[in-house]
């Protein structure tokens, strides 16, 4: 174990851990939210945080070309990513929620159905974009779109576009990306935060959480409850996609998968369902498995971040903060 690099490097490698945990959580959140309503893990969620971080590339490549972009001009390319980010993420959610979802919540069909749904739409997805070079030649267009299609299956990669310089906080260099990503994390999750417990939408969102038919017989639609759930999920997700582009900036078909686990693992540590659970989860397994990875090396990460949920689930079964949505407080 390498206790000096560990000690010497504490501020870095927490801020970086809490970096990567704010990205967690923002992907945590439609995990939670989706189980808090449904009782039903989503696990196509993973990609739809993909196709956020496609969304983004792909903005950016439309609109900086083969060379790069700075001050205000960058400032409005990556803006314009975001909003392309958030809103691919929530259409994709929503076509899952009605294709392979709302079928089956009508037919009242076993959750194990769901989450098999859930798995097949997952695999779909990410094998379209894995394959995107195929369906645009059906269509003849894989010539027109060779810079968006081509290599379909290796990394895609927006890097030297966006060029931060470090500050230095108190002597301690720290990467301003990483204050960007935490800063925006946080302040999305206490948007979402505020939003359910305080909106109409969102007290409609924890009446069906709480009980489905005696929030419908008070005239809570069920169905457009749900839809803004998921809807919810995705734009959270696109928001995780675009920071986790600014900070990574190489995205791939299969991407969502490890970040997905991870996600899902951070909602389940946190208390699934519950949406302040989704952040402090998230934070807890960005910053343990960084510290673990610079203690016993890099390839440890993911064995740090696993260990501690089994740990703390041993001790803490329904997760740290273990209160569903359907029980929050206004």
């Amino acid at each position: 174990m390498d206790f000096d690099f560990f000690f010497n490097n504490l501020p870095q490698l927490t801020i970086t851990g809490l970096a990567f945990g704010a990205i967690y959580a923002l992907i945590a959140l439609g995990y939670t939210m989706v189980y808090g309503v449904l009782q039903l893990i989503n696990f196509a969620h993973s990609e739809v945080f993909m196709y956020g971080t496609f969304a983004t590339l792909w903005t950016v490549w439309a609109l900086t070309g083969s060379g790069g972009a700075s001050g205000m001009q960058l400032v409005g390319i990556l803006l314009l990513a975001l909003v392309m980010s958030m809103l691919t993420s929530a259409l994709v959610a929503l076509l899952l929620e009605r294709v392979a979802y709302r079928p089956l919540i009508k037919r009242n069909a076993p959750r194990l159905i769901a989450l098999i749904s859930a798995i097949g739409a997952s695999f779909v997805l990410a094998e379209l974009m894995g394959l995107r070079d195929r369906v645009t030649g059906w269509f003849g267009l894989d010539d027109t779109l060779d810079r968006y299609v081509s290599g379909a299956r290796i990394n895609a990669s927006m890097s030297g576009v966006v060029n931060m310089p470090n500050v230095d906080i108190f002597g301690i260099p720290v990467k301003t990306v990483d204050l960007l990503v935490i800063g925006a994390a946080l302040l999305m999750m206490v948007v979402v935060d505020q939003f359910v417990r305080r909106s109409k939408l969102g007290r409609g969102i924890r009446a069906t959480a709480q009980d489905q038919e005696t929030a419908a017989l008070m005239g809570v639609n069920p169905t457009r409850t749900i839809q803004m759930t998921f809807l919810i999920g995705g734009l959270m997700a696109g928001v995780a996609a675009f920071l986790y582009m600014l900070k990574i900036e190489v995205t791939k078909f299969d991407v969502g998968f490890l970040l997905g686990v991870k996600a899902f693992a951070a909602a389940v540590l946190g208390g699934i369902g519950n949406l302040r659970g989704a952040l402090l989860g998230g934070l807890l397994l960005g910053v343990a498995e960084n510290w673990g990875a610079a203690l016993i090396g890099t390839e440890w990460r993911h064995v740090v971040a696993f260990v501690l949920l089994v740990v703390i689930l041993l001790f803490r079964p329904t997760g740290l903060l273990g209160e569903s949505l359907g029980k929050a407080r206004a």
